[in-house]
């Protein structure tokens, strides 16, 4: 099995940044099989949605389009983490965002994704 931790939200003004970490912690064995990694996020009433992803090799990407050139998402395979770099943050992007990781390609739904974390509180006031 792999549990994903996460870190990094916080309350910050419209404008700012916060840089949201995930780590993946199982034997080699499971971690090893991990194809896709991505940033979900939820806002109050709303539907959970992709927010970003990035192959193991991280050669594809992709962002939705209401953070594209804001925020970027990193990882670093020897360490077993993947970052969510946001910047020009603004009260829209107020949500719970989770780290998710798959075992097969990356798409945007969320019953392609195997392992969540429990989630990190992101507020953006205006």
């Amino acid at each position: 099995q792999v549990l994903l931790v996460e870190s990094g939200g916080g309350s910050v003004q419209a404008g700012g940044s916060l840089r949201l970490s995930c780590g993946a912690i199982g034997t080699d064995s499971w971690v090893n099989t991990i194809m896709c990694m991505a940033w979900f996020r939820q806002g109050t009433g709303k539907e959970r949605e992709a927010v970003a992803f990035i192959d193991a090799g991280g050669g594809l990407t992709y962002y939705v389009d209401s953070v594209k050139g804001r925020f970027t998402i990193s990882q670093d395979n020897a360490k077993n983490m993947v970052y969510l770099q946001m910047n020009s943050l603004e009260p829209e992007d107020t949500a719970m965002y989770y780290c998710a990781a798959g075992n097969g390609r990356c798409t945007r739904d969320t019953y392609d994704f195997r392992y969540w974390g429990q989630g990190t509180q992101v507020t953006v006031s205006s």
